[in-house]
């Protein structure tokens, strides 16, 4: 007989299963999204007290949100912007109960899903930048030029992969499952991020997997797994220069890759351009104390700010900006907190931090505050906390308790012939 707990996983499953296809509107996440809060409510997900600061910070934020939208309420973009602000933010909030309550089960099940979501993505934007079966127009953008699988936009699409490729490659460091497996999901999902040619992705990549290695390096129990990890080091920068060099011997890869590989383009530079647009835009902000008003920032600049914390100083106001920097700094807290402190699922805590920490940082070059995976990431963090916090505590009582003496048997035998009183 199936379990409820084997429903709820499946459940969990799929909705990261399809969380891919964010190009259709509504996607099936969201229709996911309703059917695993009726799994998993009431009774399968737990709010430990270590989430305070992530529910208090993210209650400011969107309550900040629907007061900047009193004024704009006939205002479509407006009115959906901040909607979808709560909504990722209960998602967040759902994923985090659901990894507290159960992490060990579940982390595997939201690892599991996401990885066959991306590789489904990743082919379909290869497949599509190739224009293999006439796939071009709907997997990719700009002319054939970037890959997007199911995706609006290449710098979403390439960063949704990063999770995957860190999961997968920490499965090599540890010794889980085959070399060969793990190369061929590697492959698609390494092509895919080169081929959607984001700067911002190929970096965030690199990033991780650095931080991947050098955090299972440095929290190894034994020199056995060190040289492992210096072993799947090198195997990974001589699997990335092959792809790269296989990729840049196709003409128009290896002109486009030429184009984009500097920091800067021309969109970005100049006083109107993006950063000039940033830097201006702070001395106005000063004197609107509810800002601009929920993505109206290109009602006085000529494009989005393209920058996570401005953005929401600009949409939500001070209070909501305060908010947001708050709920980062607490992030920032409890992920670096959990990558060395030594528990049971320190490697799950290490891998999903190795891939949100330098997405965290991409915040400053293009807003994220609407990427689902990336508040996904956010909740596993603080499920995991929740989760750390409680083995912590079992732990200490458990000592507690092994540290109170034991009767003698003299004592006890004197404890057990001593008459009862009536």
């Amino acid at each position: 007989m199936v379990s409820t707990e084997s429903i709820r996983r499946w459940v969990l499953w799929s909705w990261l299963a399809v969380s891919a296809f964010q190009s259709i509107e509504p996607s099936p996440y969201e229709f996911m999204f309703a059917l695993a809060a009726l799994a998993y409510f009431p009774g399968a997900v737990l709010f430990d007290r270590s989430m305070a600061p992530m529910i208090l910070a993210t209650a400011v934020y969107t309550a900040a949100g629907f007061l900047a939208l009193t004024p704009y309420v006939d205002i479509p973009v407006s009115v959906s912007f901040t909607f979808i602000t709560l909504y990722i933010s209960l998602t967040m909030l759902l994923f985090a109960g659901i990894v507290a309550e159960r992490p060990e089960a579940r982390m595997q099940s939201i690892r599991s899903g996401y990885v066959v979501a991306a590789i489904v993505a990743a082919l379909l934007g290869i497949l599509g930048y190739f224009n293999v079966a006439h796939l071009g127009p709907y997997f990719t953008l700009y002319d054939n030029t970037r890959a997007a699988g199911p995706f609006k936009d290449p710098n979403v699409f390439a960063p949704f992969l990063v999770p995957p490729i860190v999961w997968v490659c920490q499965d090599v460091l540890l010794g889980r499952g085959g070399v060969l497996a793990a190369g061929l999901k590697l492959a698609p999902l390494l092509i895919a991020v080169l081929l959607s040619f984001s700067r911002g992705a190929v970096i965030d990549c690199l990033a991780s997997l650095l931080m991947l290695i050098g955090l299972t390096f440095m929290t190894a129990r034994t020199a056995a797994q060190q040289r492992r990890a210096a072993m799947v080091a090198a195997g990974a920068a001589l699997l990335g220069l092959v792809l790269v060099v296989v990729a840049l011997s196709i003409p128009g890869v290896r002109e486009l890759v030429l184009a984009r590989a500097t920091l800067t383009q021309d969109y970005d530079a100049g006083e109107t351009g993006r950063f000039g647009n940033q830097l201006r835009a702070i001395p106005l902000l000063l004197d609107r104390p509810f800002g601009f008003g929920p993505l109206l920032f290109n009602h006085y600049f000529p494009q989005d700010p393209h920058e996570v914390f401005l953005s929401a100083f600009a949409s939500f106001g001070w209070l909501g900006g305060l908010a947001f920097a708050t709920f980062i700094a607490v992030t920032l807290y409890f992920g670096w907190a959990l990558t060395f402190r030594r528990w049971s699922l320190q490697p799950q805590a290490i891998a999903v931090w190795s891939a949100c920490f330098p997405q965290i940082l991409q915040g400053v070059q293009i807003d994220t505050s609407h990427w689902r995976h990336l508040f996904l990431m956010f909740g596993c963090i603080f499920g995991l906390a929740a989760a750390a916090r409680r083995e912590i505590a079992a732990r200490a009582r458990q000592s507690a308790a092994n540290a109170m003496p034991t009767p003698s048997a003299s004592e006890a035998s004197m404890t057990m012939a001593s008459p009862r009183r009536a």
